[in-house]
């Protein structure tokens, strides 16, 4: 049985990460189960493993945290639901590539509850929107923008970080960051989608997607 948390206030980078790791020692050593956390943060940009200082473009607009999950820079920030996935891959089965595309085909069914068609691409990690509504990328093709964002780790197979889906986040917050490194595409929201989605009904969504999935 997975265990569910909401945090209604804002949880600090550091204090979730705590919380995080504590859990997932816990599950280590027998004595605490799976479990799902959702929270949101205060303005901050996260550095992965894989981050290009490069795209670290204004380093003093908000805190900048040095996480050990794999990807690039991402914001976290009000209106975004953070998702902590801690999950034991051991009985699971001991592939990450399919928990991934299990996290991508979570996403995609939650937001597939507003309508909202999410799609995965190759070299670029995440879910992303088509906007027809906007004008040809350079290349001719219809544009298309990050929703949600994937960012995990692995400690004796058991999952920590997650996800984030962007509700309403303020979208301008991401102009310090070249987001995942890609700065070809734009970000987007359920609520600049033109979707009043309050987190309350992300949350049923997720919890509803969750076990079609896992």
């Amino acid at each position: 049985m997975v265990q569910w948390e909401i945090t209604e206030e804002k949880v600090d980078y550091e204090t979730a990460l705590a919380k995080m790791d504590n859990h997932v020692e816990k599950m280590i050593q027998g004595e605490a189960g799976e479990k799902i956390w959702l929270l949101e943060h205060p303005p901050l940009y996260t550095a992965g493993t894989s981050a290009d200082r490069q795209d670290l473009v204004e380093p003093n607009r908000f805190p900048v945290f040095e996480t050990k999950r794999g990807g690039q820079y991402t914001y976290h920030g009000p209106g975004q639901r953070v998702v902590y996935v801690m999950l034991d891959l051991n009985k699971r089965g001991k592939d990450i590539k399919k928990f991934v595309k299990n996290l991508e085909a979570w996403i995609t069914l939650t937001l597939s509850e507003f309508n909202i068609i999410g799609h995965s691409r190759d070299g670029r990690v995440g879910i992303w929107v088509e906007r027809p509504d906007k004008p040809l990328n350079n290349n001719g093709a219809i544009e298309e923008e990050k929703i949600a964002a994937i960012g995990v780790r692995l400690r004796k197979w058991i999952t920590l970080h997650g996800i984030s889906i962007n509700l309403d986040p303020d979208l301008s917050h991401f102009q310090g960051i070249v987001p995942c490194g890609i700065k070809e595409h734009g970000v987007t929201s359920l609520v600049d989608l033109g979707l009043p989605v309050s987190m309350h009904d992300l949350d049923n969504a997720l919890e509803k997607s969750f076990s079609k999935v896992f």
